[in-house]
């Protein structure tokens, strides 16, 4: 993917809130405005995210947000759904306003399509892959919807010959997101575009479209709803065990993984921010016992010495000497902290963010990776 390839490290900026859409009773779309002198840095391909930075309650908060529209120049549009107890998307949910401004991190991930990759630079570009005929099938659950909704509206308007089959599962009618959206894709693509909405919570007339997306009922839309084998790409988005299990069925009935795109909102896993220099002090063994962490950043080496008593993530002990190493999640999910390894051997906890390419060629998430002798040196740059 040269365009993702190339892109510089995603930095933050302040931008302005210029519009807060309801979208259900518990969900906001929110659009950012992205000046001309910033158009660069946020240019980005559909079913990328950003990186929302500000401080609550005495404390800097990150949470990361997919890009719902396709790419439009001078703005960013993402959703942002209540989550129970979640403290940065209630206060989006009550607080946010037009005037507001957020640190914005610039647009990354590798959620987009190998087939067709549009950008601000080129909107109607096609990707040599993708001229012809192409078949796609996307499986979204809540806000799940973000980024499959931008890639739909990005295959279907850049290959006149691209099918869209999208199956979207929600508790009730009143929390699916982007209902209105979803509709006028469907109007303005009738034959293109297939929707199914799945609702666990309300009875409906078909029993295909009534309960859980699991096991029994995917398999009972395979060789009915759709036909997996002359599929060219799936895309899958909503939590871990969801996502999980569609790939387990779909490598089950004989779909290459290399064809499946998925995306993460959580893991199913709790874990802890990152904290830098902020809580329990971690300090050099001065009996010696110390693991040498040695990292490129900007251009810039730096150091630090992490005990091995503390086990701390690579990304841990590098925010103790430099506050702008980058990180979003820090549930080896979004793949912000990626870094390579030039030397030394890290054990990587968990990654549901790189390729198995990247990993061959030594890249690992910073935040879920643990030095295993006693130097390691990586480069966030690479």
């Amino acid at each position: 993917m040269p365009l993702l390839a190339q892109r510089p490290r995603a930095r933050f900026h302040p931008l302005t809130v210029s519009q807060v859409r309801p979208l259900t009773d518990a969900a906001i779309e929110v659009t950012l405005a992205v000046p001309d002198e910033l158009a660069e840095d946020y240019n980005y391909v559909s079913g990328q995210y950003v990186a929302l930075r500000t401080e609550l309650e005495g404390k800097e908060v990150r949470r990361s947000y997919s890009i719902c529209a396709a790419p439009t120049s001078g703005e960013i549009k993402i959703a942002i759904k209540r989550d129970l107890g979640g403290l940065f998307s209630n206060w989006a949910n009550d607080n946010l306003k037009p005037g507001d401004v957020l640190d914005v991190m610039s647009p990354t991930g590798a959620f987009v399509s190998q087939h067709a990759v549009t950008s601000l630079n080129d909107p109607q570009a096609i990707g040599e892959e993708s001229v012809g005929l192409s078949r796609y099938m996307a499986f979204a659950a809540g806000s799940g919807i973000t980024p499959i909704l931008s890639i739909t509206r990005a295959v279907l308007a850049s290959n006149p010959q691209a099918y869209m089959n999208l199956v979207y599962s929600n508790r009730a009618a009143m929390d699916v997101m982007f209902v209105e959206d979803i509709a006028d894709l469907k109007d303005r693509y009738p034959s293109r575009l297939a929707v199914h909405h799945l609702l666990s919570r309300e009875q409906r007339l078909s029993p295909t479209h009534t309960g859980r997306l699991d096991a029994e009922k995917l398999r009972s839309m395979l060789g009915t709803v759709f036909r997996p084998e002359v599929v060219d790409e799936w895309f899958l988005c909503g939590p871990f065990e969801l996502v999980q299990l569609l790939r387990d069925e779909l490598s089950a009935a004989g779909v290459s993984a290399d064809k499946v795109r998925y995306e993460l909102f959580t893991t199913g896993k709790p874990t802890a921010a990152p904290e830098g220099n902020i809580g329990r002090p971690v300090v050099a063994d001065a009996a010696g016992g110390n693991i040498e962490i040695t990292f490129n950043l900007d251009g810039l080496e730096g150091q630090v010495l992490s005990p091995k008593s503390a086990r701390e993530s690579i990304l841990n002990a590098a925010l103790r000497v430099r506050q702008d190493v980058p990180f979003a999640c820090a549930g080896g999910v979004c793949g912000t902290c990626r870094a390579k390894v030039i030397s030394g051997e890290v054990a990587m906890d968990e990654n549901y963010a790189l390729e198995p390419d990247e990993v061959a060629a030594g890249y690992v998430l910073t935040c879920q990776s643990h030095p295993k002798g006693d130097a390691v040196h990586v480069d966030f740059d690479s």
